[in-house]
């Protein structure tokens, strides 16, 4: 999550107070920034306001980093679901990246859900697997990437294409909801189905009953 800093500038040999607002930036420029600009001691009133529009001040992002020194950050997702008509059964899978405490992890999961009525369900049914992934790993106030194969789940998530079936309706509430209350800023980007292969593979994993989970370190030999 970005934040801008909001500020009145007053010149001592002036009457006038002047306000600025910055650029978005992330948190730990944000405070490195305020700091060097509260030296010139012309600075009063300041405040943060991340995306969301919420406003915080100095000392409550202060704390907020020391929260985050321990949690995953650079966080991405991969989502893919499945769904066989003729046997009514659903495939889900999800490959989660992230950092945390200087190592790289790539998590990995599957799940095969019931009561599911067709594909773009399942795929909405797998991005609420990752996002309920996300709250266990305690994931809070990031930017995180979510990549998918399904234009319906993507477009609909951006707002670009509108949401009819009420089911589908229903899986997106959850989802944002979610998002909502963990402060997570998502990123939603379509991807053709060759660059999402782990997480299909997961759904076929899943529909042939094969669940799998698992978490390893991932190792940069560049």
């Amino acid at each position: 999550m970005n934040f801008s800093i909001e500020y009145m500038y007053k010149h001592p040999k002036s009457p006038f107070k002047i306000r600025f607002v910055s650029d978005p930036m992330s948190l730990t420029e944000a405070l490195f920034t305020a700091t060097d600009i509260e030296k010139t001691g012309r600075v009063s009133e300041m405040v943060f306001i991340d995306t969301k529009g919420v406003t915080w001040t100095k000392k409550e992002l202060t704390k907020l980093t020391q929260v985050k020194k321990e949690e995953p950050k650079e966080i991405s997702i991969y989502f893919d679901g499945g769904f066989k008509t003729e046997t009514g059964t659903s495939g889900q899978g999800i490959i989660i990246h992230f950092s945390q405490n200087g190592i790289t992890y790539r998590l990995k999961k599957n799940a095969s859900l019931t009561h599911l009525e067709s594909n773009n369900e399942s795929e909405y049914a797998a991005l609420w697997l990752a996002v309920k992934e996300l709250e266990e790993l305690g994931v809070q106030y990031e930017e995180v990437l979510i990549q998918g194969d399904s234009k319906v789940v993507i477009e609909q998530l951006k707002g670009e294409w509108p949401c009819y079936e009420t089911n589908l309706q229903k899986w997106a509430e959850k989802i944002e909801t979610l998002l909502k209350k963990l402060q997570i800023e998502p990123v939603y980007e379509w991807v053709a189905r060759n660059k999402n292969k782990d997480a299909d593979h997961l759904v076929t994993q899943a529909l042939n009953g094969k669940i799998i989970q698992a978490k390893k370190e991932v190792i940069d030999n560049s």
